[in-house]
């Protein structure tokens, strides 16, 4: 075993005492909940024809009330019928609490003997919590070099994210845009009731799209392989269309509208009525606005010359398409700039989470930083 192995594993193993100390003292990665008891009263919605409502269905509307003491234990659901006939429904959501609110509650539970708050560890969000941390020392563990847990993670996180798109567009697109145009009736039945009657022209383009999909799942069959590169077609030039006239509107036409038309290169500012403005600063203001369209003209013009590749760049040209570099080069060190600092603020993010909420050793929510100090009194009563 090398000398560098030994280090990184006496590493490791005073972490893991470190946790473990702290997860026993019950001093890191633990969320509280206290219950919060819910319960609605339908108001039947008039009655009034549909023909009156459109295509919509009348729909009633919920007032908020308050059940009966003991109606609703921690994890039931309550529902009755008043005697109007309106229904009463009820339930109990969980909310995520400060540590600190609940050390404070049964420290003050115990100093006075009076009732144990309702509040308790939630143990389905600390196991989630847990599993965040880890999968994030996993994925910084392959700073050091490949390893399983990092090959681990990285199988979770692609799975995990395919599974969740998968479900979103099943829900999100399938069954509200595919299926209620082509089964309208079953989609209202089971999961969508208020789904409205689709038109003649959805129907039509929902079908297509279903044969469009069906001929691109031929690509995992070998001999009919070839009936999926039509709708791969298709989806590529509509693609390619759309992005067409989008990048001409935005990237073209208004960078032209932004260094001519709407940016001339001498500004004048006037006078504010009320605001505290004065001549010195007006002609601040004004100079600094014609030196930024000034510069905004100048660079696009430089910098489409660079590309003008009809000609010898040579001389006036020549010297025109180096200051295009240059703006270039400066605009390409700001683009990767703002990539590396919202890289940066990712990287702090996950600091935070594991120092703050893992191993609460920093407070910057005022969370749990009288963790320690509560657990003391307690354990001195």
């Amino acid at each position: 075993m090398s000398r560098q192995t030994i280090i990184w594993a006496l590493i490791g193993l005073l972490f893991v005492g470190f946790i473990s100390f702290r997860a026993l003292a019950g001093r890191m990665g633990r969320i509280y909940v206290e219950p919060k008891v819910q319960a609605f009263e339908e108001v039947p919605a008039d009655p009034i024809p549909w023909a009156d409502q459109g295509d919509r269905p009348p729909r009633a509307t919920w007032n908020p009330v308050t059940p009966p003491a003991g109606a609703i234990d921690r994890r039931g659901v309550w529902q009755e019928t008043d005697q109007s006939g309106a229904k009463i429904i009820g339930w109990t959501s969980w909310r995520e609490i400060k540590a600190t609110e609940v050390f404070e509650a049964r420290a003050e539970a115990l100093r006075t003997g009076g009732r144990e708050p309702e509040s308790r560890l939630s143990w389905p969000r600390t196991i989630g919590l847990w599993l965040a941390a880890l999968f994030t020392l996993a994925a910084f563990s392959f700073l050091y070099r490949d390893n399983p847990f990092y090959k681990f993670t990285e199988s979770v996180v692609v799975g995990a994210s395919a599974a969740y798109y998968m479900v979103v567009g099943f829900w999100d697109v399938l069954v509200p845009k595919l299926f209620g145009a082509l089964v309208p009736w079953v989609v209202r039945e089971v999961v969508q009731p208020t789904l409205r009657d689709p038109s003649l022209a959805d129907r039509l383009a929902m079908a297509a799209a279903l044969v469009l999909g069906v001929m691109l799942l031929m690509q995992l069959v070998p001999k009919v392989r070839w009936m999926g590169v039509w709708p791969l077609a298709f989806i590529i030039g509509t693609f390619a269309g759309l992005k067409l006239f989008t990048f001409i509107d935005s990237d073209l036409l208004g960078q032209l509208r932004a260094a001519t038309a709407q940016s001339p290169l001498v500004v004048v500012k006037e006078l504010v009525p009320g605001q505290p403005l004065g001549t010195g600063e007006m002609i601040w203001q004004s100079f600094l606005a014609s030196l930024q369209n000034s510069l905004l003209l100048i660079g696009t013009v430089c910098t489409l010359f660079y590309f003008f590749f009809s000609m010898e760049q040579k001389g006036a040209a020549g010297r025109v398409a180096r200051v295009g570099v240059w703006f270039l080069m400066i605009t390409f060190g700001a683009v990767f700039g703002f990539t590396v600092m919202g890289r940066v603020t990712l990287l702090a993010k996950r600091f935070e989470f594991l120092f703050d909420d893992w191993l609460w050793l920093i407070d910057p929510r005022g969370v749990h930083q009288l963790v320690s100090t509560i657990l003391g009194v307690v354990a001195g009563a």
